[in-house]
């Protein structure tokens, strides 16, 4: 019994916490996606690089917070900075869509066209980010950096498999339930979250029905601030900050919407969780955990590894191609706000 504890530890310390960290960006991310696609109509490459640029805002407010020797230890002083990230994201936002994304609104351009342009929008904020803040890597994790250490939960259990959360770990959970639950009873029970809706239902009706076209598309802008410097600031506080890494951010991000159902809040959340997790699953080395569960004699010799760790995009890939060639609107059903 005790080598089955030790086994589900093993797991729950390097996969299932983990991935309940990381399914949560992922999660965040797809959502910030998936409300452009809805009420917009477009699939906005570029979003991996919004995040990235709240994740520098967030840095810099850091930097200063610092210097003025404000502290909210034992929390990372980035819960100081958020708010100021993410005003600058939905300023950055709105700007690109009055300069950019309106224009080729107006001229009712196919959405082939709007994805160009999000892909040109992705590169020139590529460039301002590393021309601002450079490409080496940034952690900005200030906080007590354990709730629970290994050590510990081996001197408090007795196993021989310990169980490690980081408070990143836990705050990204945390900030992740809080944030969703306010979209999704903002989508449904308010206002202006219902004009949304029916916006994303049938634009033409919508307009018939008094529904100002400008102020849906404000919000969805302000809400996808929101998200991305949220995703963003948690995934490089959960795993240092790195601009390289946001661009490759996009494919698993792409991903977990389309695995969900693009279009539908619910399944890019939940898509989110099941890219991280199959990440997980699949990568992970199996040795030990059979080892607990298989007499001595047939304890493997390798890894037991499916993929290797350096192929983990490469999971988010074949997910999304399987979907797509299965089910192409998704585990849930698409376009559905």
């Amino acid at each position: 019994m005790i080598d089955i504890v030790n086994a589900i530890t093993l797991l729950a310390n390097y996969i299932i916490v983990p991935s309940l960290a990381y399914g949560s960006q992922l999660a965040l991310g797809a959502l910030g996606i998936t409300m452009v696609y809805a009420v917009l109509r477009f699939s906005n490459f570029a979003h991996g690089e919004i995040m990235s640029f709240g994740t520098m805002i967030s840095i810099f407010m850091i930097w200063l917070i610092q210097s003025l020797g404000i502290s909210i230890q034992p929390l990372p002083t980035a819960l100081l900075a958020l708010p100021f990230s993410i005003i600058a994201t939905i300023i950055l936002l709105l700007g690109l869509d009055k300069v950019v994304f309106r224009y080729y609104q107006n001229q009712r351009v196919q959405p082939v066209t709007f994805m160009i342009v999000s892909v040109g929008v992705m590169f020139f904020l590529a460039g301002l980010i590393r021309f601002f803040i450079g490409t080496s890597k940034k952690n900005f994790d200030d906080g007590e950096r354990f709730i629970i250490k290994a050590s510990e939960f081996k001197q408090i259990t007795g196993l021989a498999e310990g169980l490690s959360i980081r408070t990143t770990q836990a705050i990204t959970v945390i900030v992740t339930l809080l944030l969703v639950t306010y979209i999704f009873w903002f989508l449904n029970k308010t206002k202006t979250g219902k004009s949304m809706r029916a916006f994303s239902d049938n634009e033409d009706l919508a307009l018939l029905s008094g529904i100002k076209p400008n102020q849906v598309i404000v919000i969805t802008w302000v809400l996808v601030g929101i998200l991305a410097s949220v995703a963003g600031t948690l995934y490089g506080l959960d795993k240092g900050y790195k601009p390289f890494v946001y661009l490759q951010l996009v494919l698993p991000i792409f991903a977990a919407a389309i695995v969900g159902g693009v279009g539908n809040p619910l399944g890019a959340v939940l898509g989110g969780y099941i890219i991280a997790f199959s990440e997980a699953f699949i990568t992970f080395a199996y040795k030990r955990f059979l080892t607990y569960l298989v007499p001595e004699e047939w304890a493997p010799q390798g890894l037991v590894q499916m993929l290797s760790t350096e192929y983990k995009f490469a999971v988010s890939f074949v997910l999304l191609v399987i979907v797509l060639l299965i089910k192409p609107t998704g585990l849930f059903r698409g376009r559905t706000l």
